[in-house]
């Protein structure tokens, strides 16, 4: 008989968090016995797992013992406090809040890149030895993806992204920010910025305030850098641009590929959908924020630069993802390499 998983998920209240309660429900995972946790301020409330209900907890020195994943969904700070006491205890994690990019033998990681790619020379595989798994960013996953399958049509001669970033992203205190700043717009009323520490309602924006709670700058070289280490050299070069948007949730990209041989729009679509990608058609709604909400899969559309032409060399890509949703379900992929690596039931 194999021995139940045991997983804790470590800022249970946060909205990583959540998506992750959520996503666990519907996956390999779904028969674990779960521990959540966070920190004083979510103590005591109640979450479903499954078709389980527990208690959010206090993280105790002994929190993780004989746990087998622990999933840091939580902030920087959080992860940072907690980490080293769960792999001292043997437990493999994951971690969302990528505090742990950098620290020796963390991997960044997207199993499902892998499965697109041929291996890189000297590429380093997790293993039993590995400290911990960073999820790779949502962005360079999907530019990845998409990249990774346009060059299967044709050499990609240039690439470039401008990519509309979600308030969520930052968590509840930045999408309660946006939400105080347009009412108190409306209202002619002095602008809230704790978080932002500039105008995002009403205005997309290349940089926040010096002394925003968080950088859009680090965000882009974050996607920049994770990109980077998802393509190895197996990639096209893609330029990114990333701009703040006054929406809640689910990024959109504007990509735009030039290739190095002519082709044609159906093929196109065709080399682009697959695995993790839905390609929108003319005849349907274009992806937005709106409609990628829920979503698992990347939505897709995708034209020609001009119609006159059956082939041609340049395309724009619109792309759509729920930013919560997606990064959940790679750290979920992530999870599972993990798990095909350890002993069955059995915390090492």
């Amino acid at each position: 008989m194999t021995d139940i998983l045991k997983i804790a998920i470590v800022g249970a209240g946060s909205l990583r968090g959540k998506e992750l309660n959520d996503a666990l429900a519907d996956s390999p995972f779904v028969d674990a016995d779960f521990l959540l946790m966070d920190d004083e301020a979510e103590l005591g409330s109640l979450e479903a797992v499954g078709d389980e209900v527990t208690f959010i907890q206090r993280i105790e020195p002994g929190s993780f013992q004989r746990v087998d994943f622990v999933f840091f969904a939580s902030d920087e700070q959080l992860t940072l406090k907690h980490w080293q006491t769960a792999h001292r205890a043997g437990a493999s994690i994951v971690d969302l809040s990528f505090a742990l990019e950098g620290q020796p033998g963390v991997l960044v990681r997207a199993p499902w890149v892998d499965d697109l790619l041929q291996p890189a020379p000297g590429q380093v595989a997790p293993g039993l030895e590995t400290p911990a798994i960073v999820p790779a960013h949502p962005v360079a996953v999907t530019l990845a993806l998409l990249l990774g399958r346009v060059a299967q049509t044709a050499p990609v001669r240039t690439a470039s992204a401008t990519v509309l970033e979600p308030a969520s992203e930052y968590g509840r205190a930045a999408m309660d920010e946006l939400h105080q700043q347009t009412v108190k717009l409306l209202s002619f009323q002095e602008l809230p910025r704790q978080v932002y520490d500039t105008q995002v309602a009403f205005n997309a924006t290349p940089a926040f305030g010096d002394s925003a709670k968080f950088s859009l700058a680090g965000s882009e070289s974050r996607i920049r850098r994770h990109f980077a280490l998802l393509s190895l050299g197996r990639l096209p070069d893609v330029g990114v641009q990333l701009l703040h948007a006054p929406v809640f949730h689910g990024y959109g990209i504007s990509l735009a590929v030039e290739l190095s041989a002519p082709t044609s729009l159906d093929h196109m679509e065709a080399a682009l959908a697959g695995e993790h990608v839905e390609i929108v058609t003319a005849e349907s709604d274009p992806p937005t924020n709106l409609t990628v909400a829920g979503q698992p899969n990347i939505l897709v559309r995708v034209r020609p630069l001009s119609n006159k032409d059956p082939e041609t060399t340049r395309f724009w890509i619109w792309a759509g993802l729920d930013n919560l949703r997606f990064a959940t379900l790679n750290a979920l992929a992530c999870a599972l390499e993990l798990k095909r690596l350890r002993p069955s039931g059995k915390v090492q």
